[in-house]
């Protein structure tokens, strides 16, 4: 693998990604995509043949409540409370920030 970036690499991918980018950034970037790549091509060279693939460190796994039915809010008392309410719903202003 050639890890080597040159300068018109840089300035294809910076118009690529639509970035506006400074002749200093895009030395600066020269370099360090340049050690980024050869650092990859320093992994890519291990014997990783008997290592399991991973997508984590450590096991993971879910634990989830017990999905038990449990009696809601009456939705008439939550209106009541709420500052401002029509038709049975919350009546919000339509920007945040307005009054309703």
């Amino acid at each position: 693998m050639d890890a080597r970036i040159t300068r018109a690499d840089v300035e294809h991918v910076a118009h690529l990604a639509r970035l506006a980018l400074t002749d200093e950034e895009i030395g600066d970037l020269t370099g360090q995509l340049g050690t980024i790549l050869e650092h990859a091509t320093q992994v890519s060279a291990l014997d990783t043949g008997e290592v399991a693939p991973t997508a984590h460190p450590l096991p993971m796994m879910n634990v989830f409540r017990g999905d038990d039915p449990r009696p809601c809010l009456d939705r008439d008392e939550v209106l009541t409370e709420a500052p401002a309410a029509e038709d049975g719903r919350f009546r919000v202003p339509r920007i945040l920030g307005e009054a309703p």
